[in-house]
């Protein structure tokens, strides 16, 4: 039995919010904000992906990046990262 899907639904399906919001975001605001969107995005889908709050984890990740030491940055990443505190 083989371990990939016979069709790519779920790619497809991930991509949905940002074919429908695809005119809304076509001026962001700046130059840049085309950039901060896909790095939104990509975070928040990612988030979705692994059942994570993707507010829960910005915020926890932000209030303890520049304490954290550089040796365990590791601990951060979204497929490792556990909350420093129950919300």
């Amino acid at each position: 039995m083989g371990f990939l899907a016979i069709d790519n639904n779920a790619a497809e399906r991930a991509m949905r919010p940002i074919a429908l919001g695809r005119k809304n975001w076509l001026h962001l605001g700046s130059d840049k904000g085309d950039r901060t969107a896909a790095t939104l995005l990509s975070l928040a889908q990612s988030c979705l992906a692994l059942k994570v709050e993707p507010f829960a984890y910005l915020r926890d990740v932000l209030d303890r990046v520049s304490t954290h030491p550089a040796s365990r940055i590791a601990q951060l990443l979204l497929d490792a990262w556990k909350p420093s505190r129950s919300p």
